[in-house]
Parts: C-alpha cells; sequence; structure tokens
C-alpha cells in the first residue's frame, strides 16, 4: 500500500510521486510484472493522474516501468542473462572510476567521500531492504562521481534502474549479501593502495561475485 502524499513540501508532487513508486518498486511492495492501475496509483497517493503519468513516464525512462503492445506500463521483469550484461557493463563503468581516481595526484577528497558512504552502509537495520539498497547504490555512486568524469557518472546513471530491478530480482535475502560492508570496504582499500590495475580487478570481481549471487 503506498502512503498518500498529503503535504507538498519542500519536493513538488510529481517528485514525491516518483520516489514513493521508486521506494516501492525497489523494496519489492510492487513487485515485477505487476501492472501500473493509473485509477488506483493515483488513489492511494492522492494525487492528479496527470502527476501520476508524469512520474511513470520517467520511471520508464529510468528503466523500472516497461510498456506492452497497448502503452500499459508494468514493473519490468528482468532475466538471468540480462543481470550478467547489466553487471559486466558496470564493472567496467566502475573498474575505469577506481582506476581514474588511483591516478589522482591526490586522492583523499575523493577517498573521504567514498568512506563516507561507505558509512552509510552501515545505518539501515537489516530490516530496512529499501534503505540498504539505497545506501548501497549511494556507495556506488559516490565511487562513480568521485572520478570527476561526468560523462562515466551519466552512465552509470542511465543504468541505475536496471541494477535495482537486478536487485529485486534476487529477492531479499540474496540481495542483502551483497550489501554486507566489508565486501564494499576491499574496493576502499584497494583505491587507498594506490594500484589502479588491482583496483580495477577487484571491482570487477566484486561485480562478478554480486551477479552470481543475484542469479543464484
Amino acid at each position: 500500500m503506498l502512503p498518500p502524499l498529503a503535504e507538498l513540501g519542500r519536493l513538488s508532487l510529481r517528485e514525491q510521486a516518483l520516489a514513493a513508486l521508486r521506494r516501492a518498486i525497489s523494496s519489492g511492495s510492487i513487485q515485477p510484472g505487476t501492472r501500473m492501475v493509473e485509477a488506483d496509483l493515483s488513489t492511494q497517493l492522492g494525487i492528479s493522474r496527470g502527476t501520476l503519468r508524469e512520474a511513470m513516464r520517467q520511471l520508464q525512462q529510468d528503466g523500472l516501468l516497461e510498456a506492452d503492445a497497448r502503452g500499459r506500463l508494468s514493473v519490468r521483469q528482468i532475466g538471468h542473462a540480462e543481470i550478467v550484461d547489466i553487471f559486466l557493463v558496470r564493472g567496467a563503468l566502475e573498474a575505469l572510476a577506481v582506476r581514474t581516481i588511483c591516478g589522482f595526484g591526490d586522492r583523499e577528497p575523493a577517498l573521504a567521500a567514498v568512506r563516507t558512504a561507505l558509512e552509510g552502509m552501515s545505518a539501515p537495520t537489516q530490516e530496512q531492504i529499501a534503505e540498504r539498497i539505497e545506501a548501497d547504490l549511494d556507495f556506488h555512486r559516490t565511487l562513480v562521481r568521485a572520478s570527476g568524469n561526468g560523462t562515466l557518472l551519466h552512465q552509470w546513471t542511465q543504468l541505475e534502474g536496471s541494477i535495482r530491478m537486478s536487485i529485486m530480482f534476487a529477492g531479499a535475502e540474496r540481495a542483502l549479501r551483497n550489501m554486507d560492508v566489508d565486501r564494499h570496504r576491499e574496493i576502499v582499500d584497494a583505491i587507498e593502495a594506490g594500484d589502479g590495475d588491482e583496483a580495477a580487478r577487484v571491482l570487477r570481481e566484486h561485480m562478478h561475485e554480486a551477479a552470481t549471487t543475484l542469479i543464484g
């Protein structure tokens, strides 16, 4: 059940709807394959169908929703082969990020940002699956952003919806295994050591293990 968006607050209704729907999909409250019925969702969220459509269009662009032949939107379903492909591409992007950071004359500002994101992964409890997904994604997003390569960040962001769907494909138990803080600390330690080749290897291995865990 989705909470009503009773107050505008600092965010627009579209942004609030987008956040609420993204959270519901990421947490599994709305399952893959579920058709997005405008009448039901607009009533639950307390917003107009027009505002809801704007939010759903963005979710479709993000890769969380897909349209059938008649244009009806449903939560995207994803398979084993696609997950492997997604994590191969993701591994290549993030390997470039860590290699770039290792090449900095002063890595400390980048490392400080990544360490802060790592600490954020420890905050949510085991039961807060949506928050843990967000903390995990924030760590990897911060890693890419710290490279200073805007094009790289843009390409990673384009994959974010697919990454979310890959995580939810596995179910909470397997997904949580991939969010282990120590697994991510290995990446930070590799960057701190400053060997770009080794850091890239650690990152690619991290992604390979993640994909293997998700597909079971």
